[in-house]
């Protein structure tokens, strides 16, 4: 029954929109997929590109031939087979002939094809010219032996091929990469003479393993001589699977102290490659690096060149990081997705690739075979019918003067075919009468056995595989070369950390009263003599290496740190450290130091307590920084310093009373997480109360000497005088000379 309410159009199917969306959808899904975007595994071509390769055919473009214009070429792609746009189509073109986008190119293009740097710089198709290179009559030579299927092209006034007889596995040489609908297709390039072998060693092995087929295909050739770094498991396992990655490196050498890069990975600009290390030396991220250039040219496609700062730049670790933060290293997508002979898309795996294939071109081979045993034999037929007329040719002439209908009559007087009759009625009688009987015997006789040879091939299967397999040797051996992309399994790039790039020059760090910092070159530097803000002083002071941590410590006994190379120069006044950490209200910065990971810090506080921490638990990355220090009321930080031998190192430390104690550094407590620590000085509660405290110590070892700088003057203290006043710690110590006993500070000779 009929909706009354919907009006009827006589003639037009009426389905709901949603159906019609879906049906739609659907329909360009399946176009895609099988004619636009993945290859088909006979051939390894899409639709654009075996059109393309047929029509230059058809214009007579063959390698041997002059290049024609590549606008006429595309015109008749798109005129005839291709009802696209021509640059789309002009574009598959150029791809094929470029020899850095495809390893085995199967055109030959005279004009600007575009370069490594830029492949899509190409000339307009009016200014370039082309032709098909000696490798695409692999895939056409057999074209016209009955070895395709013919279809009609998109207006059904041409037929064109439904693939093409390729006599090698393309889909494998040349890869491809395509997106359709929900699939996508990423193939790498194959050296040919391996993918040869492989397929060789399936036809006598048919239950070979993938792990098998691997030792003859190493893995992808890329049309580039950078190293494939991927391990041969993983490469196994990719081809086991259809799917996986490939990563390649860029190759270079050491020329006069220079890093010299000579092969970039496929489809890698050295342009991009230049400007990504130019970006991070603008950025300050990259200081061991001096100078980039880039001295390619046609000699040399690929030769960048990279200047380090100095000789004592480490160029493994400079390129392990620039191989970790730049395309120098790059991987590859490896999906296998193909149209397969059933015609229909799958992910399929290597054994699986070439086993279709094989099953592909033994049955081209076999269709070779018939139609030219179809020739043979029909030609046999032809050449009987002539012999005939030869050894009867007064009768033939005779029949076709006399009679009417001399095609019946000779049909009946000699028991021939129409097709006979007809061939010896065509034949000029001049050219009949010079024929011979030993002429026309020795032709049936080499088509004979011609015949013989075909029909044994195609009723066995070994011989048929024989065939097959001679001729991808033979193919192999002309067309094939050796491997470009070497295997060398490496690991994974890593990239270098902050500090680690950073030139270990000496620096001094520089801590001002109001908590401005910068860090100043050399350790020759007067602290006390640089320039500060109005009202601002000195307050403390670490010696170091600009590619170690500096840590600050707060009022409050909180720890910050920051790379030394990233405080400002000391040319300036440096810059408030609570732009760059965000320390609790009122808190002021006390005490500075810097060191590697791995050292030790004695800190003390003005209390007299003290202890050991290794300077990595006080490394922290949060700006707020970590408790340290317990301090209590009116306790600050009054020195830092850094110990190598916690076993052997000395602690010096002097009181504001002028009382000096040396003691070992193992009396003190390792304190992991910080804390309050251990009395290292003794100082009486009435001399508290009146004020002293520890103001300085300093760490050294056997047989250093020290300085105490009491109201400007310096005061030396000698080995053999600290020894005299060494004693466990928290003890009084010993009362320094009178006119030194108002110490300001203490430190190694």
């Amino acid at each position: 029954m009929t909706d009354p309410a919907r009006p009827s159009f006589p003639g037009f199917e009426q389905i709901p929109l949603k159906d019609y969306a879906e049906r739609a959808y659907l329909d360009y899904s399946m176009y895609v997929v099988l004619d636009r975007a993945l290859p088909f595994v006979g051939d390894g071509l899409k639709p654009v590109q075996r059109r393309i390769i047929y029509a230059m055919s058809e214009l007579g473009l063959d390698a041997g031939s002059k290049p024609k214009k590549s606008a006429r070429t595309i015109g008749d792609v798109i005129g005839k087979f291709h009802p696209h746009g021509d640059s789309a189509a002009y574009e598959a073109m150029v791809l094929m002939a470029q020899p850095f986008s495809f390893r085995y190119p199967l055109i030959e293009g005279q004009g600007n094809f575009g370069s490594p740097d830029d492949p899509k710089s190409f000339a307009a198709m009016r200014y370039t010219e082309a032709k098909l290179t000696k490798l695409s009559a692999v895939l056409l030579d057999e074209i016209g032996q009955g070895t395709v299927d013919w279809g009609p092209n998109f207006d059904g006034t041409l037929e064109e091929p439904n693939w093409l007889p390729a006599r090698l596995p393309h889909v494998l040489l040349n890869g491809t990469t395509g997106i359709a609908v929900g699939l996508a297709t990423d193939i790498p390039p194959h050296n040919l003479r391996e993918v040869a072998a492989a397929c060789m060693r399936l036809i006598d092995d048919p239950e070979a393993t993938t792990r098998d087929l691997c030792e003859h295909i190493k893995g992808p050739d890329y049309p580039t001589e950078a190293e494939i770094i991927t391990s041969r498991n993983e490469m196994i396992a990719m081809y086991e699977t259809g799917n996986g990655a490939v990563r390649a490196r860029a190759v270079y050498t050491r020329e006069d102290g220079n890093i010299v890069i000579t092969a970039l990975p496929h489809q890698v600009s050295p342009a991009k490659v230049l400007e990504q290390i130019a970006n991070q030396m603008r950025a300050k991220k990259l200081p061991l690096v001096e100078d980039l250039r880039d001295e390619s040219d046609h000699q040399n496609p690929v030769r960048l060149v990279i200047v380090p700062r100095s000789n004592r730049v480490d160029a493994e670790e400079l390129m392990g990081h620039l191989f970790a933060t730049t395309d120098l290293e790059k991987s590859f997508r490896i999906n296998m997705n193909v149209i397969g002979l059933d015609g229909r898309p799958q992910l399929k795996p290597l054994k699986t690739i070439l086993s279709e294939w094989l099953s592909f071109r033994t049955d081209t081979v076999r269709r070779r075979l018939q139609y030219r045993l179809d020739k043979v034999e029909k030609r046999l037929h032809l050449l009987e019918g002539l012999r005939i007329a030869y050894l009867n040719l007064d009768e033939v002439i005779r029949i076709i003067r006399t009679e009417d209908e001399p095609r019946s009559v000779l049909m009946a007087r000699f028991k021939l075919s129409e097709t006979q009759a007809d061939y010896i009625l065509d034949t000029r009688l001049k050219q009949l009468a010079r024929l011979e009987e030993m002429k026309i015997r020795g032709e049936m006789d080499e088509l004979e056995e011609e015949r013989a040879r075909i029909v044994s091939t195609l009723k066995s299967k070994d011989r048929l595989r024989a065939l097959v397999k001679d001729e991808l040797k033979k193919d192999a051996e002309t067309f094939g070369d050796k491997r470009r992309s070497p295997l060398i399994e490496r690991g994974a790039a890593q990239a270098l950390s902050e500090s680690d790039l950073v030139a270990a020059e000496a620096v001094t760090i520089v801590l001002s009263e109001k908590g401005w910092a910068r860090s100043a070159k050399g350790h020759e530097v007067d602290a006390a003599n640089l320039s500060y803000r109005e009202g601002d002083s000195l307050l403390a002071y670490a010696r170091g290496k600009s590619n170690q941590q500096v840590v600050f410590i707060d009022s409050e006994g909180r720890a910050y740190t920051t790379p030394a190379h990233t405080l400002p120069s000391a040319r300036g006044n440096g810059e408030p450290l609570t732009g760059r950490f965000t320390p609790p209200a009122g808190a002021r910065f006390d005490a500075v130091a810097i060191a590697d990971a791995e050292q030790k810090l004695v800190i003390a506080t003005n209390f007299g307590y003290g202890f050991v921490t290794k300077f990595d638990a006080v490394i922290s990355r949060n700006k707020a920084g970590k408790a340290l220090v317990s301090l209590s009321d009116g306790a600050k930080v009054s020195a830092v310093s850094v110990c190598s031998d916690s076993a052997r190192d000395r602690i010096v430390a002097v009181t504001s009373a002028g009382y000096i104690l040396m003691c070992s550094v193992a009396e003190l407590p390792e304190l992991d997480k910080g804390g309050k620590g251990n009395k290292l000085i003794d100082i009486p509660k009435k001399s508290f109360a009146t004020g002293e405290r520890l103001i300085d110590l300093v760490v050294i070892p056997e047989g250093a000497d020290v300085i105490v700088t009491a109201g400007g003057r310096p005061l030396k203290r000698s080995w053999s005088d600290l020894v005299e006043i060494a004693a466990a710690r928290a003890t009084r110590g010993a009362l320094l000379p009178r006119g030194y006993q108002k110490v300001e500070a203490i430190a190694r000779a």
